[in-house]
């Protein structure tokens, strides 16, 4: 008996209708109150400090910390050395759906070698503990007796304020979770917390090299090859070997970096000479410091400036000689350009378009607001104790605001619940989430492991209604060399709110860059390479703050390496231009059914309607563009109404091949063996053999044209010299009315007039000469 096939996998977009918190609008300003995101009521408890507390070493001193238990919950503060009045200043957060007890016990203990010893408590019933909703002002502590085991009033007191809230509440961040109660270390709670980051602000910095003067080589004797290399930070650029070989060489050349600010780096330039095939000259260096660099909004050059340039520094046993003489300088225009936007992800799904000069933003046109919910179904990442366990946390990116949710331990089905909020300044960018298993638990005791990726979801705010609230899940694929891979589902909710109808509608006739992109732009190869620059700049800084946006995460969520050589995604791409074309093919399928009378009544029908466009020519326009209103009318019943997502189909990500995946996910330069890249690279070769061929039919079609009037075929171009002065007069006397006719009708003529051979201008023009008899 033959088993079914099982049944394929859901890959698609699945709408919801969650029972969100509710909102409201004061004025003109949306007040941010939760209202995307499922209410989760905690119980908080913040320790203050505590005073007067006994002494329990033998010592004479007291080492204090604090244990706030809730059933089987318990956390603990830092505890103090020495300390009789220690000041924590620590939240603690019950999840109320997971409360095991009715009463809060706060414990103050002497942190000892052996055991800890007791030194009071505070006792809460929760019936009575008060609840707090923002935009209340926050509970303010209060000082509480310490009681002894039997009740009766020990030595000392506690600071403490404890409420009911949600997550809505500001002490939320920071606050310690009873979810990550198997959590314990000041870096390892760090890891798991929500944070709020931003982008590193970048310049492009430009670097005109003009000349140098008095140069000072070594050999005088030969004709000096010069040439500036400049480095800032790991980036480094050279010009060119300057063409007037003298001690006075001239570039004006620019040179291109990505600068980051706090600027950090200075820019080091270096004149060097070329004395051999692999041996330079340093003639002599200088040092520029950023901060004192001109900013530039506009195309108008900024000064030129005079840099002197030290002598190297000859380092000769335990001695150094340095010519402190002036002998050289350099002529230079150095510029920020603040007109320009640097990009660091890619223009088909950039989050940000705005220039980097603050002055030359314009104002906002409306807000986004992302609800991060859950996530369902996640797949096991690790294995934890023999089982297998995940702890996942959302990373979002919208301009240069980066948002991430807190780490849920151990579960399949986490619920972060959490809102974020964006301006926006353009509608045609695209926010992207992503979902991220932490490793980091423990701090970097493991080494230097990588937290994994889950999957992410990209939505354009250009297809998405304004103040409607879209609530779907997404599904997180992640491509792996066995093939695409749905490792769950991320429940999310976005709402785009528009300011100014006005100002939106009029983004859309604005350039998508800066004008500066435009009256000066940057080639291909320059972008291509600054924004690589800008990427590590962004990743490093981000893994440097505190809890660190690792660099991983954030090359996943900028998609770097997606300019890299793919198989498929070639495929992919080819089979979009050709569902492009498919209309338009389309369109010339009609055509033919109509010239061979297919349907009579329907070339009956266009032939009518052909003359009355040849009588009236003034209707051809009109005629077009209500065509084009009448279909745009008659598609919107079937518009979308959901967000995009990623399509695996339109991906070919569920139908590639095991080694087009194996070479997707090949390292550069590639380590798989020689065997391997033989086969690959005669694979390669095969597919660019029939792009070639392509490539070449174009150009024999296109040099055939060229022909026509080239006399390289005398015969071909005096025959289409004379049928030119013939056509010239023909179309001078006869009406252009009656030309078209004609030409209509001969186009359209009944199948039996037809012949199955080319038609004679067909012929013609294929006999042309084209020079692929001249290639080798």
């Amino acid at each position: 008996m033959m088993q079914r096939p099982p049944p394929p996998e859901d890959f698609s977009l699945r709408e919801t209708n969650p029972h969100l918190g509710s909102g409201k609008v004061s004025g003109d300003k949306l007040t941010s109150t939760y209202d995307l995101v499922e209410q989760m009521q905690y119980l908080y408890v913040r320790v203050v400090k505590a005073k007067d507390l006994p002494a329990k070493d033998v010592t004479g001193s007291c080492d204090p910390y604090v244990e706030v238990k809730l059933g089987n919950y318990k956390g603990t503060t830092r505890h103090f050395e020495k300390k009789t009045n220690p000041e924590w200043n620590q939240v603690f957060a019950f999840s109320k759906d997971r409360l095991q007890a009715s009463v809060l016990e706060i414990t103050v203990k002497d942190k000892d070698v052996v055991k800890d010893d007791f030194i009071g408590r505070v006792l809460f019933d929760l019936n009575e503990v008060p609840k707090r909703v923002p935009p209340d002002s926050p509970l303010a502590p209060q000082w509480y007796k310490l009681e002894d085991r039997k009740g009766d009033k020990a030595r000392g007191e506690i600071m403490l304020a404890v409420w009911m809230g949600t997550q809505a509440d500001e002490a939320f961040p920071e606050a310690w979770h009873s979810d990550a109660a198997t959590v314990s270390g000041t870096d390892a709670l760090a890891n798991i917390r929500s944070k709020v980051y931003l982008s590193p602000k970048l310049w492009y910095l430009r670097v005109n090299v003009i000349e140098a003067q008095d140069l000072l080589p070594s050999d005088k004797g030969r004709y000096p090859e010069v040439y500036v290399k400049a480095i800032l930070g790991n980036q480094a650029l050279r010009t060119r070997v300057s063409q007037s070989r003298t001690i006075n060489p001239m570039w004006n050349e620019d040179l291109m970096f990505v600068a980051a600010e706090p600027f950090e780096e200075a820019l080091i330039l270096s004149v060097e000479d070329r004395v051999a095939p692999n041996k330079d000259e340093v003639l002599g260096r200088c040092a520029i410091l950023l901060q004192h660099v001109e900013r530039r909004l506009d195309h108008k050059p900024v000064n030129t400036r005079w840099h002197n340039l030290e002598k190297h520094v000859i380092v000769e046993g335990e001695q150094k000689k340095k010519d402190t003489k002036f002998a050289s300088r350099i002529h230079m225009r150095i510029c920020l350009e603040g007109g320009y936007h640097v990009l660091d992800e890619s223009t088909h799904y950039s989050s940000d378009l705005r220039p980097t000069a603050k002055q030359l933003w314009k104002s906002s046109i409306g807000i986004l607001e992302l609800g991060i919910l859950s996530a369902q179904g996640l797949m096991p990442m690790k294995t934890k104790d023999g089982r297998g366990t995940t702890d996942a946390y959302c990373v979002a990116k919208y301009g240069q605001k980066w948002v991430r949710t807190r780490t849920i331990i151990d579960s399949f089905m986490p619920k972060w619940n959490e809102q974020y909020t964006w301006e926006v300044y353009d509608p045609c960018t695209v926010i992207t989430i992503g979902v991220f298993d932490n490793w980091h638990l423990h701090g970097d005791k493991n080494g230097p492991v990588k937290d994994l990726r889950i999957g992410k979801v990209r939505i354009r705010l250009s297809t998405l209604e304004t103040d409607k609230v879209y609530t779907h899940y997404y599904p997180l694929l992640v491509l792996h060399q066995n093939g695409v891979k749905k490792m769950g589902e991320i429940h999310l909710a976005v709402r785009f709110t528009c300011s100014s109808l006005l100002n939106m509608m009029h983004m859309y006739s604005q350039p998508l860059l800066p004008k500066m992109h435009y009256i000066y732009p940057l080639t291909v190869i320059q972008l291509d390479n600054l924004r690589h620059q800008a990427t590590q700049i962004v990743s490093t800084r981000l893994s440097r703050a505190e809890p660190p946006l690792r660099k991983e995460v954030v090359e996943y969520m900028l998609d770097v390496g997606s300019h890299m050589w793919s198989m498929r995604r070639s495929k992919a791409n080819f089979f979009r231009i050709m569902g492009v074309l498919r209309g338009v093919i389309a369109v010339g399928k009609w055509f033919d059914q109509i010239c061979n009378w297919k349907n009579p009544i329907t070339t009956v029908l266009i032939h009518i309607l052909f003359i009355i466009l040849v009588i009236y020519p003034e209707l051809i326009l009109p005629t077009i563009f209500l065509y084009l209103f009448l279909i745009g009318v008659w598609y919107y019943r079937w518009r979308p109404r959901k967000p995009s997502y990623m399509d695996t189909r339109l991906s070919h990500a569920d139908s590639a091949h095991p080694d087009e995946l194996d070479e997707e996910f090949d390292t550069f330069p590639t380590s798989r063996p020689s065997d391997i890249v033989r086969m690959r690279y005669d694979r390669l070769r095969s597919i660019a053999g029939r792009i070639q061929t392509v490539v070449g039919d174009l150009a024999t079609q296109g040099e055939r044209l060229q022909s026509l009037l080239s006399w390289r075929d005398p015969r071909a171009t005096a025959l289409f010299v004379i049928f030119c002065l013939i056509a010239a007069i023909v179309l001078y006397v006869t009406p252009f009315q009656v030309v078209a006719l004609l030409t209509g009708f001969y186009v359209l003529r009944h199948p039996r007039f037809r012949h199955k051979l080319p038609s004679v201008p067909l012929n013609f023009f294929r006999r042309l000469p084209a020079r692929t008899d001249c290639m080798l």
